[in-house]
């Protein structure tokens, strides 16, 4: 076991103990990217069902649900889990497990040993309480669902990355600035805001992010609970089968494989948000990783894979960004790479990333585009190299536009704040930019 493995296990070690036997009703665990947040939420419930504990786990997307009950449903085979669905949810191939049964409601689960669903279907079920519940992606659900659903269990395990999106809404949520019980605050928050207590554990490394990648993250996004990579410079390592022709294009893929990030850099302008040259740049982008037959060695692989195409995904702000990129696909042999909006992206990994910057070609810097979660999410879904897409200007921009965001009595500051982590992170990146145009 490696030196970081032991210390994640004691972490782990410890989370347990103040979980089922300290003496208080829950325990927070914060987790930087892909820390292994799922692999402590499977663990903990099948260690509590491993000893006859009935076990309810609230997820925040059918995705989290159907991503945890297949990592659950390989485990522990004899295990029965229970996933509580709605009324004409059409099954996905991961929960085609024998030891899963699906239903609308508690009675037709068949006794389940673990009960997994939304925390949007959660408040519509009276049946309880459980004596354990394990909440996964804590600090995306917001505070009133919580308030919701704590009435079904007795003590809760709170798994979540404080550097992520908060939770989110489509109607103004000004009104509640202050009040105790905001209900937009995360869960988390409103939880340690009442319960200030509570033990607080850090999960201390992360698994996805290289030497090279884990270090700015960290600075930029986690301040206060910095974390390190758990693999080494020489363990991870991008390459591609065919030489480069030259010109920023392969420029930037070499820079990226060399040190794991690149700045791919068009020239100033203001643009509209589906800036079509940005478009095409950062489709270009990933279908030259193709072309060049992209590979990759890393802890997972001592030999060489090679990057395909459900390897690589293009992170946007916006949907109509996606939309446009999506469409620029298509045209250009319909690129089976994944591309969707930090929100749709988050929590999930990929071995190259490429971003489109959020205040790339923008004549101002509003709060969603400085939003610090945001650029969290796209900067740090990736294993091998992130490549980030931007008109120059950003730095003007923010200059231009300093952190202005009104304080409210009773509102705790958050940190990071959003402007000072998009300037660290474009600090980190001009370093490895190519001028492109």
């Amino acid at each position: 076991m490696t030196d970081a493995a032991q210390e994640v296990e004691r972490v782990i070690t410890d989370v347990l103990a103040d979980f089922t036997q300290g003496p208080r009703r829950g325990v927070v665990v914060d987790s930087p990217p892909g820390a292994g947040k799922s692999t402590l939420v499977v663990r903990t419930a099948i260690e509590l069902a491993g000893h006859g504990e009935p076990v309810m786990i609230i997820a925040q997307t059918n995705e989290q649900v159907d991503d945890l009950i297949d990592r659950m449903a390989r485990q522990a085979p004899t295990v029965r889990i229970g996933r509580l669905s709605a009324q004409g949810y059409v099954p996905t191939a991961r929960v085609a497990h024998a030891n899963v049964t699906i239903g609308d409601r508690i009675e037709h689960l068949h006794d389940p040993q673990i009960v997994i669903g939304t925390a949007a279907k959660w408040v519509y079920i009276t049946d309880g309480p459980w004596p354990w519940a394990i909440i996964d992606e804590a600090y995306q659900m917001r505070s009133d669902m919580l308030l919701r659903v704590a009435g079904r269990f007795e003590r809760a395990l709170f798994v979540g990355d404080p550097g992520q999106l908060d939770p989110f809404s489509v109607v103004e949520v000004e009104r509640w600035n202050g009040l105790t019980w905001d209900p937009m605050q995360s869960a988390v928050a409103a939880l340690l805001r009442h319960n200030p207590d509570l033990p607080v554990h850090q999960l201390p490394v992360s698994w996805r992010l290289s030497a090279a990648a884990a270090p700015p993250v960290s600075t930029a996004f986690y301040p206060f609970t910095g974390f390190r990579a758990a693999t080494t410079a020489e363990q991870r390592q991008l390459a591609y089968r065919t030489r480069g022709f030259g010109g920023p294009v392969d420029d930037t893929l070499e820079v990226a494989a060399r040190t794991g990030w690149a700045l791919h850099e068009l020239p100033a302008r203001h643009t509209l948000r589906t800036d079509g040259q940005a478009v095409d740049a950062i489709v270009g982008l990933a279908q030259r990783i193709i072309q060049r037959g992209a590979t990759s060695w890393s802890e997972r692989h001592q030999d060489e894979v090679a990057i395909t195409t459900d390897r690589i995904a293009i992170g946007a702000a916006h949907r109509d960004q996606v939309f446009a990129i999506r469409q620029a696909l298509r045209e250009r042999g319909n690129l089976a790479v994944k591309a969707d909006t930090a929100n749709r992206l988050q929590g999930s990994e990929y071995d190259v990333v490429l971003v489109l910057h959020p205040l790339s070609g923008r004549r101002d810097a509003t709060a969603f585009h400085l939003e610090s979660g945001r650029l969290c999410v796209l900067t740090s879904r990736h294993r091998h190299a992130c490549i980030v897409v931007a008109r120059a200007g950003i730095q003007d921009l923010l200059d231009a536009h300093p952190s202005t965001e009104p304080m409210h009595l009773g509102v705790p500051a958050k940190f990071p704040d959003g402007w000072e982590a998009n300037q660290a992170m474009l600090a980190h990146l001009s370093d490895h930019r190519v001028t492109a145009g």
